[in-house]
């Protein structure tokens, strides 16, 4: 039987765990808000979110990328009957956040560190694990906590060329990173080392630094000067409510129990790395 993969959300990361799925010879089925407008990758059968009820019991794998309201998980709240009738489905992959982890301060949190969110949208992430995790009596559950998200067409490379980069300066001050094809390398590793019982892993790169830092070597990869350091105080006073929400908070993700859990080591260890391989598809 060829192993099915139900995409709950075929978003950015979701199409790049498609392509690497089909790859792999599994059959994918993938949902999206309008499938009228949108062109798969090849061998993805695109579907409305309503009808996941029907391709639930024909699923082998289940990755849900989706992220929940504030009545909870929609797959949880709208299908649960067809997650009961999937008798054929061994594994499910929740796409979360290493956000649930709050703010450390710049300290280290790693798979075994409790949750603190500190937002509403990352408590409705932590409601959501708990439900997932909830069903791992019936199938193997991993919880994939995913930090910033870079790749083509959405890095500091493209906000250097379009000229809205902005360098801000706060010390002491780091993010963590996973480029998309990772988080495509990362499910494929859970996918096939998948057991039983719930797994907590953190898909985040090797090196969190300071946004500041990584905008620098973004320019000299593109040969251009790095816009002027903008001190965090100045720089907050035009920011969003989402973005100060991830600059409130401070922490330094840890890998090394999803790496030795997976038998994997990230493609991209660093944003060194992860800019590389993008300029190398994009160019200048």
């Amino acid at each position: 039987m060829t192993p099915h993969l139900l995409i709950a959300g075929l978003g950015y990361s979701g199409t790049a765990i498609a392509r690497a799925a089909r790859a792999a010879g599994m059959s994918i089925t993938a949902t999206t808000r309008d499938p009228a407008g949108k062109s798969p990758p090849d061998g993805v059968t695109l579907i409305p979110f309503a009808a996941i009820g029907e391709v639930l019991p024909t699923a082998t794998h289940l990755v849900i990328t989706a992220a929940p309201t504030e009545t909870g998980d929609p797959i949880l709240t709208e299908h649960e009957a067809g997650l009961n009738r999937a008798t054929n489905l061994r594994w499910i992959g929740y796409c979360s956040t290493t956000g649930i982890y709050g703010d450390h301060g710049g300290g280290a949190v790693d798979e075994t560190t409790p949750p603190a969110p500190g937002t509403d949208r990352t408590r409705r992430r932590v409601a959501a694990e708990t439900a997932w995790s909830q069903r791992a009596a019936h199938h193997a559950v991993d919880i994939l906590r995913l930090a910033g998200i870079y790749g083509p067409g959405r890095s500091v490379l493209d906000d250097l060329r379009h000229g809205t980069a902005r360098r801000i300066d706060k010390p002491g001050h780091k993010f963590s990173r996973i480029h998309v094809d990772d988080i495509a390398h990362g499910t494929m590793a859970a996918i096939a080392t998948a057991t039983t019982g719930t797994r907590i892993l953190n898909f985040g790169d090797d090196e969190p630094a300071p946004s500041a830092t990584v905008i620098t070597y973004a320019a000299t990869l593109l040969g251009i000067a790095p816009p002027p350091p903008i001190p965090f105080e100045d720089a907050k006073r035009t920011m969003s409510p989402m973005a100060l929400s991830f600059w409130s908070e401070n922490r330094v993700v840890l890998n090394h129990d999803t790496k030795t859990a997976l038998g994997l080591a990230w493609r991209y260890p660093s944003y060194r790395e992860g800019l590389a391989a993008i300029m190398e598809v994009e160019g200048k």
